[in-house]
């Protein structure tokens, strides 16, 4: 259990982080409503997010939909979890990008059984480029997705 306590103490905080920050835009921001931080770059915008990443089933108005998408993230927690335990100590770099994402689909998770959505408020665009509107999960699972890529790339260089 000692070797895994920075893993636990890094899932910890991220979700903290995750929680606390979707409390205070619901709190302080109004739905919808958009506040620049970065003109023309990076706003803070309040959104409801009952379906999946990228939006996607966010206007199915089946009860089944979130049940679903919550058993799905269920049994990802699961799978990484259990990536995680089998994978050896040494291999912290690909212990913490499992961590990263167990982290995401946690926090995400919260929401849909505590909501029943997920609170979405990171947007950034640039002219016509627009990224869907994302939170601090979404973006550890992205972090955590990153960092198992580079280890697989870095793993099947010649030493």
């Amino acid at each position: 259990m000692r070797k895994n306590s920075p893993y636990l103490a890094l899932v910890l905080f991220l979700v903290g982080l995750d929680q606390a920050s979707k409390a205070l835009v619901e709190a302080k921001v109004g739905l919808y409503e958009t506040i620049p931080l970065i003109k023309g770059i990076f706003n803070l915008t309040h959104l409801r997010n009952k379906g999946a990443i990228l939006g996607l089933f966010n206007a199915a108005d089946n009860r089944f939909v979130p049940v679903a998408l919550g058993l799905l993230a269920f049994c990802a927690m699961i799978l990484v979890a259990v990536y995680f335990l089998r994978t050896p100590a040494p291999q912290k770099f690909i212990r913490t990008a499992f961590a990263f994402i167990f982290t995401g689909a946690l926090g995400n998770l919260i929401d849909r059984v505590c909501r029943g959505y997920v609170i979405d408020f990171l947007e950034i665009h640039v002219k016509s480029f627009y990224w869907p509107t994302f939170n601090v999960a979404d973006s550890c699972i992205t972090i955590g997705a990153v960092l198992l890529v580079f280890a697989v790339f870095l793993r099947r260089q010649p030493a």
